[in-house]
């Protein structure tokens, strides 16, 4: 089995779903994440209060957002689905994100107390 993260930008989520439905893949999860990479950073307008007004003043924001969706799949079907979300996402930036894949040793159903793939597919 292999657990793999997609880091992107949020507005991505509808397309990378898409595409696990399409691979009929069980289940998913993501998460709103913080941080920084090699992306270029933009210059963006200071907000301040409650209402978010505008102070005209211009920062570049150390950190940005993005969306980390992590999914469990066969080994056989690795190959396949991370070709498909690069090909659907990919814009040629920097900013597009990455797909980390790691190997998974186990996993358990603790309700139906099943193990191995049965477990987490």
């Amino acid at each position: 089995m292999k657990e793999i993260d997609i880091i992107m930008p949020h507005e991505r989520l509808s397309e990378v779903n898409e595409i696990l439905h399409k691979h009929k893949v069980g289940g998913m999860y993501f998460s709103e994440i913080t941080g920084r990479g090699s992306a270029k950073r933009e210059e963006v307008e200071h907000l301040v209060g409650p209402d978010r007004y505008k102070t005209g003043k211009r920062y570049v924001p150390e950190f940005g957002s993005r969306t980390k969706v992590t999914v469990i799949i066969p080994d056989s079907m690795e190959k396949q689905l991370t070709d498909d979300i690069i090909r659907a996402i990919s814009t040629g930036s920097a900013g597009d994100g990455k797909i980390f894949v790691k190997d998974i040793s186990g996993a358990y159903d603790i309700g139906t107390k099943q193990s191995g793939e049965k477990a987490a597919l």
